[in-house]
């Protein structure tokens, strides 16, 4: 009998289809491929903002944070470069190393300088400005100004400064940011991020910086303040540098025909130009005054009178007579002389205000012979003037950021006999704070240099503590009157001072430049 004829009668009687396994197997390794694109395309886009597609699917998810504006105290820890020091790293990078290293200083500044590796490179010195433009919707940054620069001591260092702002503060930039306009980079007062480095053709090296404080600037013979604002969007596709070739070559040779219009030169790689004439205004960063509440004081209760003699037994007061409390003695308590500055004055017209009338700083009541109070109003750090024709971040004797007693940012905090430790290995970026006892050995209006006070137990156990090769040198912000000479300062770690540079000297000599930052 045919076995196939009762086929479909069985139960399992149905012919089974055979499985297509490479079929599978296509489908399995197609969905496989599309995730691992996914995967990687994922980390090129999230890890490299930098590149103009990455930044834009972004900023269409809204992965890209706004373009953060640091405090002077609070900005990321970095290392501060002369034009030569920039010169001389760069310059020596060969072109993969430099679009390696772009990259990453592009790659930081878009993501506001969070986990960086390394320290972030801040640029110090004096530049001239050979010329300025308006940022156009063509630049990397839309909106502000550029000023093209030259470093005054270090003529193969260039410089474009960005200045970024609203458009209604163009016609005052145009009118400060003029040719020959010497800019002052401090690092003390500012923080200028370099963002891009380029190789010129002749040798030379163009550096982009960025300004993290993004402050507000002021003119001494004009009209106005106008403040700078973070940027809100980015055209990477532009391109660096924002000067380009024939831009830059025409504002050298326009800068060339200005400061020198009889003798018609050609360029010569590393050589700068003849410094301009002095600018007629100049720029200065203007810090907002903060205003300090007055420390709450306990009021002392007066003292109650004194209750009337006993009458005698049996005796009277007399007719229409009342007791009249015996009048309390004046109390001669003084407030205790806290060591710290007193508050700046600025002489003024203005009846001055009785020296009752100002308040004491609520710290701990640390003894020193410090200046008394001056009785004229008090002066704001923003009113500082200065007639230095530059483009610089303060004026006086400095202008930072103060804070109460213990408010201090995080930092790490040492004496003095740690500070061998310190010269060797230098700050590498990081906030240290300095405590210790001090005599003033001399003062300036701004600027004291002080000697650690030891006893003769610590000077034989710390002997590069002892006093004896350690100089403290003091800068203190514009109205603060230094300490007299021949005082004791204390300082603990609520109050201490913000160590700014060590120096070792060859003979073993410690130079110790720290500032004050307290109210």
């Amino acid at each position: 009998m045919d076995r196939d004829y009762f086929r479909y009668e069985e139960s399992y009687g149905r012919p089974r289809r055979k499985s297509n396994l490479f079929g599978w197997s296509v489908a399995i390794l197609l969905l496989t491929g599309l995730a691992f694109a996914a995967w990687l395309g994922s980390f090129y886009i999230f890890g490299q903002p930098e590149r103009p597609d990455s930044y834009r699917i972004l900023k269409k998810l809204h992965k890209i944070d706004p373009t953060k504006r640091f405090e002077l105290t609070a900005a990321p820890s970095g290392e501060f470069l002369t034009a030569k020091q920039l010169y001389d790293r760069y310059i020596a990078m060969s072109p993969t190393e430099l679009g390696k290293t772009n990259a990453e200083l592009a790659r930081n500044y878009i993501r506001n300088f969070q986990s960086v590796r390394g320290l972030v490179p801040y640029v110090v010195g004096r530049f001239n400005i050979m010329e300025a433009r308006e940022l156009t919707p063509n630049d990397v940054f839309t909106s502000g100004m550029i000023a093209l620069t030259n470093a005054v001591d270090h003529g193969e260092t260039l410089m474009e400064h960005v200045y970024p702002s609203d458009p209604q503060v163009l016609p005052l930039m145009r009118q400060t940011l003029v040719t020959g306009l010497e800019i002052k980079l401090e690092r003390t007062h500012d923080l200028s991020a370099v963002i891009h480095a380029e190789r010129l053709s002749d040798g030379r090296i163009m550096i982009t910086a960025m300004p993290l404080l993004y402050g507000s600037y002021t003119v001494t013979r004009g009209p106005g303040t106008f403040t700078l604002e973070p940027p809100l969007d980015l055209n990477l596709k532009a391109g660096w540098p924002l000067f380009k070739e024939s831009t830059r070559v025409g504002a050298e040779t326009r800068y060339r025909e200005r400061i020198s219009p009889n003798r018609q030169s050609s360029v010569v790689a590393g050589l700068a130009p003849t410094p301009p004439p002095p600018a007629e205004n100049a720029l200065i960063r203007v810090e907002p005054a903060q205003q300090v509440d007055a420390p709450k004081v306990a009021a002392v209760s007066p003292t109650p009178p004194p209750k009337p003699a006993a009458t005698p037994k049996g005796g009277k007061l007399a007719k229409n007579k009342k007791l009249t409390p015996t009048p309390a003695p004046a109390s001669s308590t003084v407030p205790p002389v806290i060591a710290q500055n007193p508050p700046p004055a600025i002489p003024s017209a203005a009846p001055a205000k009785s020296a009752a009338s100002i308040p004491f700083a609520a710290t701990p009541p640390v003894i020193a012979a410090a200046s008394p109070v001056s009785s004229a109003p008090l002066a704001s750090p923003a009113q500082s003037v200065t007639t230095d024709n530059s483009l610089a971040s303060t004026a006086g004797g400095g202008v930072w950021k103060t804070f109460p007693p213990g408010k201090m940012p995080v930092g790490r905090l040492i004496q003095t006999s740690d500070l061998g430790d310190l010269a060797d290995r230098g700050l590498a970026g990081e906030r240290v704070y300095l405590k210790g006892q001090f005599v003033v050995n001399f003062t300036e209006p701004n600027r004291a240099v002080l000697r650690p006070k030891t006893r003769l137990t610590d000077a034989v156990l710390h002997p590069l503590g002892g006093g004896q090769s350690v100089r403290i040198v003091v800068d203190f912000p514009a109205g603060y009157t230094p300490p007299a000479r021949g005082t004791t300062v204390i300082r603990d770690e609520v109050r201490p001072y913000e160590i700014t540079e060590v120096r070792k000297q060859s003979d073993g000599q410690l130079n110790v430049f720290v500032r004050e930052i307290m109210q």
